[in-house]
């Protein structure tokens, strides 16, 4: 309330101003970190995330393609390929029967099919974003590709008219204040050219340009409607498309907008298509805004993009050629990514579209990129305690700084004890990138915050940041990411067990997968310093850490006592990760010391812990320390993934870690909504799920995910498939929670 109504912004969690679950999401545009527009699988332009880390949900009814047929001279059929009938532009043709459409992702990639009724002529719109893995140039581009497949099945040529309209913002109250305008234009080079239309948006923060363009080419006439106003009937538009199947291409810009008025812009591509022939029509969509500020407004940030595109905000026309004139290859180098998977019988469909489809994350979790300043010094990004990172200037000038949201309505950047789920996609795909979080995350550890706060959980104060701890968050995009971290107001996650130890184990596995060894030198202080706090929560010095009497890890409203499997086991293994770091980098003297303590502490698990089929979930000895958490094995999920689960150093016995995994596949996935759910997070032995807290109740994705990983890992790879099936079809089915 404090933020809302005396500061006037949304709270970091807005649990009264929820927004509702809408069944209508399909595969966004955009690259990595310059914002992303989403489609919904009805074709709508439904979500847009321009402005870094805010979303606005908003269909705005004047974005649309339509399509106009042409026989022998005469227009045949004219249609808005939208099952909508909106109360404005009334004198356009709208209701095309759903009947006849279909859709299909496969991200970053999706095919609209519409088979006009009647016509004998099909449309297949493949849309495309460069989403390519372990690139970082084409990866960055704020743009989407629309190529229209026309197939006629008629025995006499078709001419074919696309048309793809498009409205002066966001759908937002800013598009009514005043002060935009658009103008045509025609980019040309190396032999190609591409025609369309400019919509300059000017905002008090953050002013825009949208570009709709299309690729001219021999037997494509590229047309265009400067301005028009989207809210009132469409006729002039609309009777411009039916008279030729072209739009009038008025040269000049179109006067800015009065106070009150919105305008819209269309581009249309036509062709000539043989009988029984199919063509093809390329359109793009592009958006430029290179310099943004947070809602803070205290620094100007430059996007990732701009290195490659220039800063001035004049982009937008080379955006939408290079797209138009670069998709073929990306699209080689996407299939070449994907095919090997797709292609594997042996792999079920369903887990081909969770791999490729939950990916969309990457782009659509308010992610931002951004350039490190070229006059920025080792200084001014080690913070005042002066990190020591020799590499970190360097990784942030080559690769720049990556952040993304816990969730679209969890506003908090790079939230690490969940990242820590996530990070395999990035360190898979684009491992500069984890890299570069991870030195951002080194950065705050040896830096303090000594401002205080209140604690909304515990109602204590402390700082918002002590050093040599982890952070929860790098902060909240309303206010000045990286410069305050910490968004996160519940608790005082100095006091968390988990996010010291999900930095070490992250280290070593993006080493293990890197062979990075610079990274790894730089952040072996950082490893070492955290865990020298770690070490404080051994309260009674038998190599394992307690937790301390609240939820006081990822686990935010579920308490934990004493020993516990969770946070135990996370910490044997990050102890396990330091001997062998300190092995790699010849330093035994620290090599020793944690080895004893590995020693002390795998015993110490085994005894507190261990019943005999799975661990505890604490040692308390409370009516629900038996508890049987589906997170129990993640340290062993890390220690499995970097080749460290084994031999000298098998941290938790083998037999014991298959039937911990066992039981909770019999208990918490196959006796929870038979099986049909993935994991629930808590269960009690006696088959019913533990209640004690709303968080031991419910399921989590990523700690599903990371589950059936596990299970495959330890060689049950049918159970691992079914647990993560459940999980994929609950939010991809029926409830329709896709994208």
């Amino acid at each position: 309330l404090k933020k809302t109504r005396i500061e006037k912004k949304s709270a970091f969690i807005d649990l009264l101003c929820a927004v509702p679950l809408q069944q209508i999401y399909g595969c966004p545009l955009g690259g990595i970190g310059g914002g992303t527009i989403t489609r919904g699988w009805r074709g709508e332009f439904c979500r847009w995330q321009l402005n870094p880390g805010l979303y606005h949900y908003e269909t705005v009814i004047a974005n649309q393609f339509t399509v106009c047929l042409r026989c022998k001279g005469q227009t045949i059929y004219q249609q808005v390929l939208s099952v909508e009938r909106p109360s404005t532009l009334q004198g356009w043709n709208w209701g095309y029967c759903g009947h006849y459409a279909f859709y299909h992702a496969l991200y970053p990639r999706a095919w609209l099919v519409y088979e006009l009724p009647g016509q004998n002529v099909v449309l297949t719109c493949r849309q495309l974003s460069p989403v390519i893995p372990h690139d970082y140039k084409d990866s960055s581009l704020p743009v989407g590709v629309f190529i229209w497949e026309v197939e006629n099945g008629r025995d006499e040529d078709v001419e074919v008219s696309i048309m793809f309209s498009l409205q002066n913002g966001t759908g937002a109250k800013e598009d009514r204040s005043g002060g935009h305008w658009n103008e045509p234009f025609t980019f040309q080079k190396d032999g190609e050219r591409v025609a369309g239309v400019l919509l300059h948006h000017f905002p008090a923060v953050n002013p825009f340009t949208l570009a709709i363009s299309a690729r001219e080419k021999a037997g494509t006439g590229v047309t265009h409607v400067t301005a028009f106003n989207p809210t009132g009937l469409g006729r002039e538009v609309w009777q411009d498309l039916l008279q030729d199947g072209r739009l009038d291409s008025p040269t000049g810009k179109s006067s800015p907008t009065e106070k009150g008025e919105v305008t819209a812009a269309a581009v249309c591509a036509s062709c000539r298509v043989p009988a029984r022939g199919h063509k093809t029509l390329e359109l793009a969509l592009a958006w430029d805004m290179p310099r943004v500020h947070f809602g803070s407004k205290e620094k100007l940030h430059l996007r990732r993009y701009t290195r490659f595109f220039g800063r001035e905000g004049d982009a937008a026309p080379a955006l939408s050629h290079y797209a138009l004139t670069h998709y073929e290859e990306w699209e080689r180098k996407i299939e070449a990514w994907q095919n090997p998977i797709l292609e594997n019988s042996q792999l079920p469909s369903w887990y081909k579209s969770a791999l490729f489809n939950e990916l969309y994350f990457m782009t659509d979790g308010g992610t931002i990129w951004m350039e490190v300043p070229p006059d920025c010094c080792a200084e001014d990004l080690q913070g005042p305690a002066g990190a020591g990172l020799s590499h970190l200037l360097p990784v942030l000038r080559e690769y720049g700084r990556f952040a993304y949201l816990e969730g679209q309505e969890y506003r908090m950047y790079n939230t690490y004890d969940v990242h820590f789920y996530a990070s395999f996609a990035l360190v898979m795909l684009w491992p500069k990138l984890q890299i570069s979080l991870q030195y951002d995350i080194a950065v705050t550890v040896v830096n303090e915050d000594v401002q205080p706060r209140q604690y909304l959980m515990c109602g204590q104060t402390a700082q918002v940041k002590m050093k040599n701890v982890v952070p929860h968050d790098i902060g909240d995009p309303d206010d000045e990411p990286w410069q305050r971290v910490n968004a996160y107001l519940m608790h005082d996650t100095a006091d968390w067990k988990d996010l010291n130890l999900k930095f070490v184990l992250q280290v070593y596995r993006d080493y293990y997968l890197t062979h990075d060894c610079l990274y790894l030198q730089d952040m072996w202080p950082v490893c070492q310093a955290v865990m020298e706090s770690e070490l404080k929560f051994d309260t009674d010095n038998d190599g394992l850490i307690e937790n301390g009497g609240f939820a006081d890890q990822t686990y935010d409203a579920w308490v934990v006592h004493g020993a516990s499997a969770y946070c135990g086991g996370l910490w044997l293994a990050a102890v396990c990760m330091m001997c062998k770091m300190a092995e790699v980098l010849g330093d035994t003297e620290v090599r020793q010391k944690y080895l004893d303590i590995l020693n002390k502490g795998k015993e110490a698990f085994e005894r507190r812990l261990w019943n005999g089929k799975y661990y505890n979930y604490d040692s308390s000895g409370s009516h629900t320390s038996s508890s049987i958490m589906s997170d129990q094995c993640a340290g062993q999920w890390f220690l499995g993934a970097c080749g460290l689960d084994q031999g000298e150093f098998e941290v938790f016995p083998k037999s014991h870690v298959l039937s911990a995994l066992k039981t909770i596949f019999e208990k918490n996935v196959m006796s929870f909504a038979g099986g049909t759910m993935g994991a629930v997070n808590g269960m009690r032995p006696d088959g019913m799920p533990d209640t004690s807290s709303v968080q031991s109740n419910e399921v989590w994705i990523g700690v599903v995910y990371s589950l059936a990983a596990t299970m495959i890992q330890e060689g049950m790879v049918e159970e691992g498939f079914r647990t993560a099936e459940g999980c994929y079809r609950t939010g991809w089915g029926r409830p329709g929670g896709g994208f």
